[in-house]
């Protein structure tokens, strides 16, 4: 757990700025061995009426432990192991995906999206920011088949964000000085101990750069929309209200999670309309079968595919 906090600590960040001090606070407490009594989120699948109804509640991390779970954090890992197994159970026909997230660590993000963007032509997957899909649970979210936000609810922070805290002037006040002894041209680049200089500065962001590209054309994709309107448009960052989420096509729609189980209870109960034939239909079919059934004069090329034709229309509309 203690190299995963570094390496998390260290990453990219697809999450709500106003988020990233508390989480890298809480992680460094919880490497210091500290404990936060911050309710454990709850990883469980509710089938009701064979749809399952899958909580993403907290900040996204790709992996857990009983101690980070105490955070609030979700890990992308389980959620993954739950949806698929969710996918594979025979009885549920749809699945509801439950965000109440501000994003998270980029690591693992991008792969869980592009499953249910797969998984999507399977089984119905909608999604709901009940009431926040912000950044990296956006991202999640816009795979969905179909994407909705609560009324008071919000989605967006389309971007990437990564920090360097420079402790040296602190650490200098404290009579505190730290060598560090590596190989690699670029082993240390971006430590705390010193200033961020401009060729680890360029590296960070080329490295967010990356990221940002991977995000805005995975919500391209997602909603069909041209990665344009992703970069220029859709908060480019900022987060949106319900409404205006839906004029930017980042939903489909503002709904309760109530309204959205019964929306998807509906689309996997529809079955295609059938209309009784009329008589006129009927008429007209027998007609063609009587047509194609006249002896063929010598010398003509047979009727029997016009024949087979007109007996399958008139059984159609028979069954009809």
């Amino acid at each position: 757990m203690q190299q995963d906090i570094a390496e998390v600590l260290s990453g990219p960040w697809a999450i709500l700025p106003d988020r990233l001090p508390f989480v890298r606070a809480a992680l460094l407490d919880v490497r210091s061995g500290g404990q936060r009594a911050i309710p454990q989120a709850q990883t469980y699948a509710a089938a009701n009426d064979a749809i399952a109804v899958l909580p993403f509640y907290g900040i996204a991390v790709q992996r857990t432990d009983a101690m980070s779970e105490l955070l609030g954090l979700v890990s992308v890992q389980r959620f993954t192991q739950a949806l698929r197994a969710t996918l594979a159970d025979q009885a549920v026909r749809g699945i509801v995906i439950d965000m109440d997230s501000p994003g998270g660590s980029v690591y693992g993000i991008g792969e869980l999206a592009e499953e249910i963007y797969r998984w999507r032509t399977r089984k119905p997957i909608f999604a709901i920011a009940n009431s926040l899909a912000a950044s990296g649970a956006y991202w999640i979210a816009s795979a969905a088949t179909e994407c909705y936000v609560t009324p008071g609810g919000e989605v967006g922070g389309i971007g990437v964000i990564a920090a360097h805290q420079d402790l040296s002037q602190a650490l200098d006040k404290a009579g505190i000085q730290t060598t560090l002894i590596a190989a690699g041209k670029y082993k240390t680049e971006g430590n705390p101990f010193q200033p961020l200089g401009a060729d680890a500065r360029a590296a960070m962001q080329m490295r967010v750069d990356g990221y940002y590209r991977s995000f805005v054309q995975a919500v391209a994709k997602h909603r069909n929309v041209p990665e344009s309107a992703v970069r220029n448009g859709m908060g480019q960052g900022r987060l949106l209200d319900a409404e205006r989420a839906d004029r930017e096509s980042m939903v489909d729609g503002i709904a309760t999670l109530d309204d959205v189980v019964g929306k998807l209870a509906r689309r996997i109960g529809q079955r295609k309309p059938v209309r009784p034939p009329t008589r006129a239909e009927h008429l007209e079919a027998r007609q063609r079968f009587i047509a194609a059934s006249k002896p063929t004069p010598p010398g003509n090329v047979s009727r029997a595919p016009e024949l087979a034709a007109a007996r399958r229309r008139e059984i159609e509309l028979l069954e009809l």
